[in-house]
């Protein structure tokens, strides 16, 4: 059975974590994961070589004679538990306890990453903000992040969560155990794990049900989102009460909401006008791409608001930041203009990409889309519905990358041999191609010149890759 306290105590004199051999800084507490295809238990030696003070094990036969430590002060080297993974998780729940100050917990279908980011820099203009660092938002990654929270440093905490199965966001709130709750959006993802849609709204509500059940926790809530709003009313919540603090599209404000705001352009960055109640209001512009971020940025300036930090400085913030990761990103080369949303999709980002695309006007415009992941039985429908919309969204070229799209469009044979570059030609403005190694040989022969493309598609697809090429 595990002995939390000890943990502990080990932690407090190694508060620096590691879960990869090859990364041990001087001093560290090493926790030796199992992955599918590797065993921390081998390589706990390796960590305590490289700089690691502790390494925390589930095999014992690894621990030299006399190497296990015992007490928190005694000259042993490894801890051994039963579970390394499940050590990690309850020894980050148990620190998260003693941390008394706000955390705020972001989960969504889309934008969750975008809108964590954008939380921080708003409030990282009046607080030490501790948030997660790019998409370390799983059983592993948020333990991890929890474990980086300094008490006697960081004022507030954001987490963000993510989940592929349902179960998945209730277990990381218990461990996250929050103060405050936003859920971006639902949408259309992971239907292979969660079921149906039914099935997303019931997994990302598992955040609104630990704050219900929480007397002093507080919800940030688009109401112009009827989704939210229905999922707070089927847990019996009005998200004008005093439990849930709103952002909206002017006009589609409660009389509560703290914030409003609409977009003023996307051409293609984002403009957005927004005001506190009934205050002066900003007119702000981001370097975000997408007409889908307004959302995302009221989030941010309604958490901002709430946690008292001035409207200028929101709009500093909001002005400055810029996106990263390959999420809603413009950038231009010196042949084309690119927006970059590479590191995920589903069929409700793909959707509200090329909605926002086909609004933008530009003599020449392209589309590369990778395929989409883990829709499970949707997936036919869900691709044949984003090729649909693509071939419709004013571009002149619209490249398709990956099995499902091939399967998803009638006609077409891949051309797999050596040079899988070679696409079979669907329509006059469209082309399949197997992998985005035959999409930048495409490239490299075509050599497209003052276009505005739009790279959308999974992160297994790897059309990150791309922008470098264009």
């Amino acid at each position: 059975m595990l002995d939390i306290e000890f943990l502990y105590r080990v932690y407090k004199q190694h508060p620096v974590v590691s879960t990869d051999s090859r990364r041990t800084p001087d001093g560290c507490l090493f926790f030796a994961l199992k992955g599918a295809s590797f065993d921390g238990n081998q390589f706990a030696a390796k960590a305590l070589e490289g700089g690691a003070a502790v390494a925390v094990v589930d095999d014992a036969s690894v621990v030299p004679s006399g190497s296990e430590l015992t007490s928190a002060d005694g000259r042993g080297r490894y801890v051994v538990v039963d579970d390394v993974l499940e050590a990690l998780q309850a020894l980050a729940a148990h620190h998260r306890r003693q941390y008394h100050r706000p955390v705020v917990q972001v989960t969504g279908t889309n934008g969750k990453t975008t809108t964590k980011e954008l939380l921080a820099a708003v409030l990282s203009r009046k607080y030490k903000v501790l948030y997660t660092e790019g998409n370390l938002n799983n059983h592993i990654g948020v333990p991890l992040t929890l474990l980086r929270l300094r008490p006697e440093e960081h004022e507030i905490a954001i987490i963000e969560t993510g989940a592929n199965h349902p179960g998945e966001i209730a277990f990381l709130t218990s461990i996250v155990r929050p103060d405050y709750g936003l859920i971006t959006n639902v949408g259309r993802a992971h239907l292979e794990g969660f079921g149906s849609f039914e099935g997303v709204k019931h997994t990302k509500g598992e955040l609104y049900d630990y704050l219900k059940q929480q007397a002093a926790g507080r919800i940030f809530v688009c109401a112009s989102n009827a989704d939210l709003t229905g999922m707070l009313a089927e847990r019996g919540v009005d998200p004008a009460s005093e439990k849930c603090i709103s952002y909206a599209h002017a006009g589609e404000g409660l009389a509560s909401t703290l914030c409003t705001g609409q977009v003023a352009s996307c051409s293609p960055t984002l403009t957005v006008t927004w005001q506190h109640g009934d205050g002066a209001g900003y007119t702000t512009a981001t370097k975000l791409i997408g007409d889908y971020n307004l959302d995302n940025v009221l989030a941010a300036a309604c958490v901002g608001l709430h946690f008292g930090v001035a409207e200028s400085e929101i709009d500093k913030a909001l002005t400055a930041y810029q996106p990263t990761l390959g999420r809603s990103e413009y950038r231009r080369t010196a042949s084309n203009e690119l927006i970059v949303d590479a590191y995920n999709a589903n069929l409700t980002s793909m959707m509200a990409a090329l909605k926002n695309f086909a609004a933008i006007q530009h003599e020449h415009k392209m589309v590369i889309l990778g395929d989409m992941k883990e829709l499970g039985a949707a997936s036919g429908e869900a691709h044949r519905r984003v090729a649909e919309a693509a071939l419709a969204c004013g571009a002149e070229e619209a490249w398709f990358v990956g099995g499902e799209f091939s399967h998803a469009l009638p006609d077409v044979s891949m051309h797999l041999g050596a040079s899988a570059c070679a696409p079979k030609r669907i329509g006059p403005r469209a082309q399949v191609f197997s992998d985005v190694h035959a999409v930048a040989e495409a490239i490299a022969a075509c050599k497209p010149e003052g276009r505005l493309i739009l790279i959308k598609g999974s992160n297994s697809t790897r059309l990150h890759q791309l922008p470098e090429l264009l």
